[in-house]
């Protein structure tokens, strides 16, 4: 029988929440939700979006707060056959995804703090967990019957989870030229922090096998392949036993003699008949074998026999309950750069590029009963460089159209991305950056009252190699809407809600096939302040 090996395949998963690349969150203020286009605006959330902007903002000091609340549900669908399952779901929840910003404006220059969840900012739950983890356990029964055990069920108990958030804090100075042009330069620091916990156990498999007491029913997968392992050793050993007990006859010069005459030679008929059925027994065939023939025949045998029995061995090591929590930590330094032309008064365009980050997460390892987070081990996960590129136009008063362009340079980095366990550059799994392209429309009702909607689509650049059921990538279409209410000239809440759809794509295995798909609704609240 081929050895059987269980894994619980828990590789670095991303999560990432609604807007931006395959690490970046660009969701970063409830005014995005509502008009997810705002490269090119003049907020307090220009802190983010629009640094060299904030020259726009009124003298004195700005303050913005906003929370959004997450709900995303992952599916994922598995031709591989024997399975029990083959549709999956998965759960990503952010309850609490808050962003805060701060701006001291005074003639030509701005200061300008900001928080946000730059990356990740949720926890995915698989209560049934993944294929990865079906896939081998759903082998058993095939694989015993095989071998001539037959089992047709299998079970068990097995959960994923995975969160990720990248924290981060930055700083900057903006300085207006002149009314036309205007820069900014700043820092981010971010703290990276990905967790894993999950478990794969109570394999339960129904074997037929009466020889050992097995009789079809649902049994745990550790205690049969013990059990069998037990039974092999046994079998092994009289085999070998048998082999010795031919040595005095080869001792005494028999050793060519055929077994069917050993009668010639003192053997008894009963002899004779045992040792051919035993050779018959476990598939030989006796018929003209010498008495050496058979002797070595039979520590064949019982090296066999010995492999076999090592090999459920392993096989019940592998089917025992397997677990792993981790966490994995890293922090970055990253430095922004921007400008903001304004061409006329109705028409802005500007620039923002963020610099790429060289990381390595840290394993913190508590169990990993699968090897898969050696304790104080490194893993690449690089945060790219990305530039946004937004423009605003006003063709009456009371309307502004936004549109925007972000890419992120993922092949120019690395993401730990493993395939068949190996890490592998971004540039063997990608083809092309990850692209976003934004429209939005904002109207002013009345002096107090805006309202706006807005198209986010976003552009994956993986090949199909890159595709996991713990790691995926895929093109989005988002709709959002809301609106933003002025109390006074210095308080303003905005409020929106944004609707994603993915794109489904499906990976060919060979033997099966992947489907991977999302949804993805976010409500946010919040409110800017000037003093």
């Amino acid at each position: 029988m081929k050895k059987a090996v269980f894994t619980l395949s828990a590789l670095a998963m991303t999560i990432s929440l609604i807007a931006g690349g395959i690490v970046h969150n660009t969701n970063q203020s409830a005014s995005f939700i509502r008009i997810p286009v705002r490269d090119a605006a003049f907020g307090i959330d220009a802190v983010y979006y629009n640094p060299a902007g904030l020259f726009r903002l009124n003298d004195g000091f700005h303050l913005s707060l906003s929370n959004q609340y997450i709900s995303q549900n992952r599916n994922i669908k598995s031709t591989f056959p024997g399975m029990n399952l083959n549709e999956f779901e998965g759960s990503v929840t952010a309850p609490v995804f808050p962003t805060a910003y701060a701006v001291y404006k005074k003639n030509r220059f701005a200061f300008s703090l900001g928080f946000n969840p730059i990356g990740g900012g949720g926890s995915a739950l698989f209560e049934k967990g993944l294929p990865s983890f079906e896939m081998q356990p759903s082998m058993i029964p095939a694989s015993l019957t095989a071998a001539g055990i037959p089992t047709s069920q299998y079970s068990l108990d097995t959960e994923f989870e995975g969160k990720s958030i990248y924290y981060g804090f930055q700083g900057g100075v903006s300085y207006k030229v002149r009314d036309e042009i205007s820069f900014s330069v700043g820092l981010r620091y971010v703290s990276l922090s990905n967790s894993y916990t999950g478990f794969l156990k109570n394999i339960m498999i129904n074997p037929n096998y009466p020889v050992i007491g097995y009789s079809g029913s649902m049994v745990p997968a550790t205690t049969f392949f013990n059990d069998l392992s037990t039974y092999l050793i046994g079998v092994s050993n009289a085999l070998d036993n048998t082999g010795n007990s031919l040595q005095k006859i080869i001792d005494n010069g028999y050793g060519n003699t055929p077994l069917a005459n050993g009668t010639m030679i003192g053997m008894s008929p009963e002899q004779i008949a045992a040792l051919q059925g035993g050779i018959t027994q476990v598939g030989g065939d006796p018929t003209g074998m010498t008495i050496a023939q058979a002797q070595q025949f039979y520590y064949g045998a019982s090296a066999q026999f010995d492999a076999n029995s090592k090999t459920m061995a392993n096989n019940a090591i592998a089917t025992s309950d397997k677990g792993v929590d981790a966490t994995q930590k890293g922090s970055a330094l990253i430095p922004i750069i921007g400008m903001n032309l304004q061409f006329t008064e109705n028409f802005n365009m500007s620039v923002k590029y963020e610099f790429k980050a060289k990381v390595d997460v840290e394993n913190d390892t508590k169990k990993d009963d699968v090897g898969m987070f050696p304790d104080k081990a490194k893993v690449p996960s690089d945060i790219p460089g990305m530039i946004s590129v937004g423009l605003q136009y006003a063709p009456i008063e009371r309307l502004k159209i936004h549109a925007g362009f972000h890419q992120y340079f993922d092949r120019k980095v690395q993401y730990g991305k493993q395939i068949n366990n190996q890490y592998v550059d971004n540039y063997d799994v990608m083809s092309d950056d990850y692209k976003e392209y934004g429209l939005g429309l904002e109207f002013a009702i009345t002096k107090k009252l805006l309202v706006s909607a807005g198209y986010l689509r976003t552009q994956t650049g993986v090949k199909e190699i890159y595709q996991s059921d713990l790691d995926h990538s895929l093109s989005t279409n988002s709709f959002a809407g809301g609106f933003r209410y002025n109390f006074t000239e210095k308080i303003g809440v905005d409020l929106g809600i944004m609707n994603t759809k993915y794109n489904e794509d499906t990976r060919d295995f060979g033997l099966y096939k992947e489907t991977y798909n999302r949804k993805n609704f976010v409500a946010a609240l919040g409110i800017d302040i000037s003093f």
